[in-house]
């Protein structure tokens, strides 16, 4: 569906044709019945034609409406019907019609065609092989424009569903990126802030050390997704591809007040650079997760575990026991299970029997999305 943005080069194109082609048709044409008439209502033909995208109803209404009344007009006056020759511009404008227009606007036009061409026909019957052969070109110009039309709206619907997931990745990489990264340096912020106050100047150094290390990273990751963005060669997926190894780093995020431990074991070569890059993700927002919202957590297990069918990720901690998840009201648990989903695994969070919270993963080494 949808409307023609405004007359362009093919509108006038098509005009100029058909009013040369009346012009032609005036001079070449010595038995043209009411010669006036016939040119005044070629040129309003052309008009038709140079705005039968952005008037489609009007354009056919016009056409077929004035080829009857001339046609009932010639036979009142027991005179030859008015034939131009340039009236096959009515296929282009009935296939304009079903093309631009949908529902109430096809209904009005198809009924003005109808009417006409049973108009025309009563008056001056063709025949009925002429007439079947004629009713047969305009169903087909129809069908014609209402197939474009189907396709145009279905490649723009894909085109957004496009738009929609590019978009919805990207919000996923920034959650990822800057909640991790900015998580860790409000902790260390925090932790300087006290050191500085207890005269501790060694410690509040190295905090504010991991804090320009943490920043660098953040705007590093950020200008990689801006980059991409801006580069329309490059695929949806901005962030840098990370890997198994990089989850091992994540221990770096250690604090005095919260260890973080990984672990890794088990067949993990040869894994797709997607199933790897979820995996990094998924354990990257458990751990923010636990650094913000695990009350009275000491420690952080990650654990990544292959076998030869699938890859099982634990992330643990020893906060104190809730019901509640981390942050049910934000987007990292949506987020964590879009990203497993999309590869055929699943994911399970939840508070753990003892102590703490648990975030469980599992994805086949070949998913749905790899």
């Amino acid at each position: 569906m949808g409307d023609a943005a405004a007359v362009d080069k093919r509108d006038w194109a098509l005009a100029a044709l058909v009013t040369a082609g009346v012009a032609l048709e005036a001079v070449l044409r010595p038995d043209m019945a009411w010669r006036p008439v016939a040119i005044v209502f070629g040129c309003g033909l052309a008009v038709a034609a140079l705005y039968r995208r952005v008037h489609p109803v009007a354009a056919v209404a016009f056409a077929f409406g004035g080829f009857a009344a001339l046609d009932a007009a010639a036979f009142l006056a027991h005179s030859e019907p008015v034939g131009l020759l340039s009236g096959w511009v009515v296929l282009v404008l009935t296939y304009s019609l079903f093309r631009w227009r949908a529902g109430r606007d096809v209904a009005i036009g198809a009924v003005a065609v109808a009417v006409s061409f049973g108009v025309i026909v009563g008056l001056d019957f063709p025949g009925l092989g002429a007439t079947i052969a004629g009713a047969a070109i305009l169903l087909f110009m129809a069908a014609l424009g209402v197939s474009i039309r189907y396709r145009g709206t279905n490649r723009l619907h894909v085109i957004e569903q496009a738009k929609l997931q590019e978009r919805q990745q990207l919000a996923r990489e920034l959650h990822d990126t800057v909640a991790h990264h900015v998580s860790a340096i409000a902790i260390q912020a925090q932790a300087g802030l006290f050191l500085a106050r207890s005269s501790s100047l060694i410690g509040a150094t190295e905090a504010l050390e991991t804090i320009d290390r943490e920043a660098a990273r953040t705007l590093a990751e950020m200008r990689t997704m801006v980059s991409a963005l801006r580069d329309p060669g490059t695929h949806p997926a901005m962030a840098p591809r990370r890997r198994i190894a990089d989850i091992e780093r994540l221990a770096a995020n250690s604090t005095d007040a919260l260890r973080i431990d990984v672990a890794l074991r088990g067949e993990l070569t040869n894994l797709p650079p997607a199933l790897e890059a979820a995996l990094y993700r998924v354990a990257q927002e458990s751990v923010t997760n636990a650094q913000r919202h695990a009350h009275h957590a000491s420690r952080v297990e990650v654990t990544v575990n292959g076998t030869a069918s699938d890859v099982h990720l634990t992330v643990s901690d020893d906060g104190a026991r809730t019901a509640l998840a981390p942050n049910p009201s934000g987007y990292g648990l949506v987020g964590m299970t879009e990203r497993v989903t999309l590869l055929g695994g699943t994911l399970t969070a939840g508070p753990n029997p003892d102590r703490g919270w648990d975030v469980r993963a599992v994805l086949p080494r070949q998913g749905a999305a790899t």
